[in-house]
Formats: structure tokens, sequence, C-alpha cells
């Protein structure tokens, strides 16, 4: 496999930064679409080369645990599959899933943080409260981990280890459906384990997700991202927007500008944006989707992301899609 180094230096430019009619900047990113055998169709960049999912991996992790035993009602197992924006709902979802094996806010290892969402950060604030771990976006996952060790008496204390037969379950999982071995584990910034996988087996792995009958341990995780997309997201989130607005699609967002989505035909894309920002993921995946035949609304305003000068539009982030060939 070829560096993630390598392959991020190396990547295409896949958006330009358009401000009054000047190319102000360009993003490099990798992007990839697999088919429902999970073989690569459309290829930018090195799409086989490791990468940290981030919180793209969650669905997956999510999996992990249910194969485990892991036993939540839709809603809930959305949470744990979420990078939550800290509204109500997400936050009293993780005191139902802590409640439900007996334990509460001060189980949870999750680095401390103000909530994602900025509407809901400046409310958090203003009302005088200090970081928290149930507030970080991670809470949903780091409750349902708990909840999987409950109910298999694993020890709580170091569910975050790498070793732990929690985090054993997930990368097996992740590695099932990627069809690949993990290549490389770090720490990611909520302190669970991140665990790298190429591009391609990121799509992959949502296909398979995305297409899978709904009384397995897939279709679970499908069903639940599917019916409460507000759980995985938020009210304000482009993930929850593009969930809901395409018909059959699982999707997750992730750190450093990764995206990844499944179809219900199987097929998968994910993206990688080299410099990590978030400004070009959405107008990329947007015509990387439409590229792949997907039409919906909700593309346009995946694809609309303004550049401001004094307060007013100037210009776009525009994403420009090269011919690509299938990677051999």
């Amino acid at each position: 496999m070829t560096t993630s180094r390598a392959a991020l230096s190396d990547a295409p430019v896949l958006a330009c930064v358009e401000r009054s009619g000047f190319v102000e900047s360009v993003h490099r990113a990798v992007a990839v679409e697999v088919d429902q055998d999970g073989a690569v169709t459309q290829a930018y960049g090195a799409v086989d080369a490791p990468h940290f999912p981030r919180s793209s991996n969650k669905p997956m992790q999510a999996l992990g645990m249910v194969r485990a035993g892991l036993d939540l009602p839709p809603d809930l197992l959305a949470l744990g599959c979420a990078s939550h924006s800290g509204e109500d709902i997400h936050l009293d979802g993780v005191r139902r899933i802590l409640a439900g094996v007996g334990l509460s806010e001060s189980d949870l290892q999750n680095t401390p943080d103000l909530p994602y969402d900025d509407v809901e950060r400046r409310a958090w604030l203003r009302a005088g409260s200090a970081e928290s771990s149930i507030a970080q976006n991670c809470s949903g996952k780091h409750a349902a981990m708990l909840a999987t060790c409950v109910a298999n008496d694993w020890d709580r204390s170091t569910y975050l280890d790498q070793a732990h037969p929690l985090q054993r379950a997930i990368a097996d999982s992740l590695a099932d459906l990627a069809g690949e071995p993990i290549s490389a584990t770090g720490v990611d910034g909520c302190g669970a384990p991140v665990m790298a996988i190429s591009l391609a087996g990121l799509a992959r792995a949502f296909g398979r997700i995305a297409s899978a009958a709904p009384a397995t341990p897939e279709g679970l995780v499908r069903g639940a991202i599917r019916s409460h997309p507000e759980m995985l997201g938020g009210s304000r989130r482009d993930v929850t927007a593009l969930i809901r607005g395409v018909d059959g699609l699982i999707a997750k967002d992730g750190a450093e500008a990764v995206y990844a989505v499944g179809l219900s035909d199987g097929r998968g894309f994910a993206l990688k944006v080299a410099d990590g920002a978030q400004r070009a993921r959405t107008p990329i995946m947007a015509a990387l989707l439409r590229r792949g035949g997907v039409e919906a609304p909700v593309l346009e305003e995946l694809a609309d992301v303004p550049i401001l000068g004094h307060g007013k539009v100037v210009g776009q982030v525009v994403a420009h899609l090269p011919d690509a060939a299938p990677e051999r």
C-alpha cells in the first residue's frame, strides 16, 4: 500500500475556492466509488492507501458492538453511531443508554468538551456549563461501548484499551466489512482507538451495511441510521440532511474531512480531503454521488458552500472531478 503521506501529497485537486471569479485556493483529495461487489469503479488518487476514517468508522464500530450483544432501540443505536451535535435529544439519549445498564455520566471516559453544534455550544456557555464528557460529540458511542461491556461482563474501566475484548471485537468487524486487515491503530480525539483502512475499504464497508438484510446486525445498524438520522448528526447537520434526502442512503462524516456513503444497491463512496478542510468535503461528495448517478435536491444543498466578502456571497467552493478510471 502507498503510505498515507504520499497518497495525500500526490492527491489530485478535486475542489477550488473561487472568489470574485478568481481561483484563490485549491483542495487536494482522494475519493472512490465501489460497486456492489466492492470493486473500485471510480478512483481519484491512491484509494488503496490507509487512512484514519475517524468518526466515519462509527457505524462499523457500532456493528461490532451489535455483533457482541449490544441491544438498543433504533434511536439509541443511531446515537451509538453518532458524532452528535449536543442537542437535548442527544444528551437525553446518552443518559438513557447509561441508565439502561445501571451506569451514569461519571462512567464515560471520552474527552470532556463543549457541544459540537455552534448554537448548542453558545447556549451551553451562556448557561455557565463547563466542558463535559456527555456534551462531547462521541458520548453516544462511548455509552454504547459501556453498555456492550455490561452485556458481556467485560471490565468497564479499561474499555478504551486497544487490547480490550470490546476493541478487538470492533476491529474484527471493521476488517470484515472493509475486506482488508486493519493497517494501523491510533488514538482518536475522544480517546477511543481509531483504526486505519483504505478509502476503498471504507466505501466497501458502507455499501455492505446499506444493502444488508433487515434482520442482520448490519441491517439493524442501517435501519437505525435511516430511521433516526437526527440522532446520527443533528438538526443543522449536512450528514442528517443527506440521509433524509436520498432514499436508502446511509452516511457518516468524520474529522479531518472524511465522508463515507453507502447506497441500498450496495455501492459505496468515500473521500478524504488532504488538508482536512471541511469546506471541501460536501461539494466533493455531492459531485461524486452525481457522477455515480444519484440525483436529489439535497445534493444542491451539499454543493452550496459560499465564499463571503463583507457579508455577501462573492464566490463558491466548487468541486472539479476529472475523468477517472478504475484503479488497477
